[in-house]
């Protein structure tokens, strides 16, 4: 069965009802809703994004930033030494902070889970290049990525409008019902993580986005995101994840977005904003953590350490990375090695 396109069946019709709402979550693994957050908010936001993202060299000249016409000479991903240039500025903006904690996320969330709700003081922008697409984001379930309790939610937002030939999001569902986490693999894109192949081949379902739409979606759930075959428009969008209070977080998910590979403090973090009421609330929150399990992300590693000796030209890319990246570290070592073994 070859990969197949489907639409959303969109949910702002139970939104009121937390039982409906639960049920559909529980048998889908996914709600999606038109409109639900305020696009004059989410328009702030994109200029305040696009702004530190044009003054970091990323969009092209004589274009308003709001625009997002990227620089395709300066492409980029989250895997690449130069990324956190800009993406850190992106980071420390109190605004993107700020937009996961809307009251009506939060409160649709906490219909879902059923109590009140922790927002992961880890949030994460995707900023994403056009003409890009051997990085586009491979199909994976999140809770490899973050851990602590299946039962964590993710809200993908796009800060703008994301049409399909932008590379918005597509999930699979019901498939969180195995209650199972997959086989990961190595991959280049987001996580650096896929599912078997087997499993990639369905229907997947999307729509085309409309700034104040968003995506939610179980931990299990199977999702990837599209390519992003504009000319020049970068993708710009907002993950982030909800659970309860009362269960465990991991302990990787208290820090900012790839501060081990690039470090970055909460305290560099929060250094311009304008008020408190957001730095470190967590701490009043948080009752259980978990340790981070590293071993899908080692076997994806150890994966590619081994396509890379066989030739493959992705897992070489990955290996250079993992050199320039963090020479000094067991990782960067080991691809450092192979590279010399296979003389790339």
């Amino acid at each position: 069965m070859s990969e197949e396109l489907g639409e959303f069946k969109v949910s702002n019709d139970i939104l009121d009802d937390h039982i409906k709402i639960r049920d559909r979550m529980n048998d889908d693994g996914y709600l999606f809703f038109k409109a639900l957050q305020d696009p004059d908010n989410l328009n702030s936001l994109r200029k305040d994004m696009l702004k530190v993202i044009s003054d970091g060299g990323w969009l092209q000249a004589g274009f308003d930033p709001i625009e997002g016409v990227a620089d395709i000479s300066k492409r980029c991903t989250e895997g690449d030494p130069e990324y956190p240039d800009v993406y850190h500025d992106v980071y420390k903006l109190e605004s993107f902070h700020r937009a996961a904690h809307s009251p009506v996320v939060l409160d649709t969330m906490e219909k879902i889970i059923g109590s009140p709700v922790l927002p992961h003081p880890q949030k994460i922008a995707r900023l994403w290049f056009p003409q890009f697409t051997d990085h586009t984001t491979p199909a994976h379930q999140d809770f490899v990525h973050f851990q602590g309790t299946y039962e964590t939610y993710t809200c993908w937002t796009p800060v703008g409008d994301c049409p399909k030939e932008l590379g918005g999001l597509a999930v699979v569902e019901g498939s969180h019902k195995d209650k199972t986490v997959y086989d990961h693999h190595f991959s280049l894109g987001a996580g650096g993580l896929t599912v078997d192949e087997k499993r990639r081949k369905t229907t997947w379902l999307t729509t085309d986005y409309e700034i104040g739409d968003c995506l939610m979606f179980h931990s299990l759930t199977l999702h990837k995101a599209l390519p992003n075959v504009t000319d020049n428009k970068l993708r710009v969008s907002l993950d982030n994840r909800y659970q309860s209070i009362e269960s465990p977080v991991a302990d990787n998910m208290l820090e900012p977005h790839m501060s081990t590979a690039y470090p970055l403090t909460w305290e560099e973090v929060y250094a311009d904003w304008k008020t408190d009421d957001l730095k470190y609330y967590w701490k009043d929150l948080v009752t259980q953590v978990s340790t981070w399990d590293t071993s899908y992300s080692e076997r994806g590693f150890k994966e590619g350490l081994d396509l890379a000796k066989q030739g493959d030209s992705r897992a070489i890319l990955l290996m250079k990375r993992a050199v320039l990246r963090q020479p000094d570290s067991e990782n960067g070592k080991a691809a450092a090695k192979i590279l010399k073994e296979i003389d790339a």
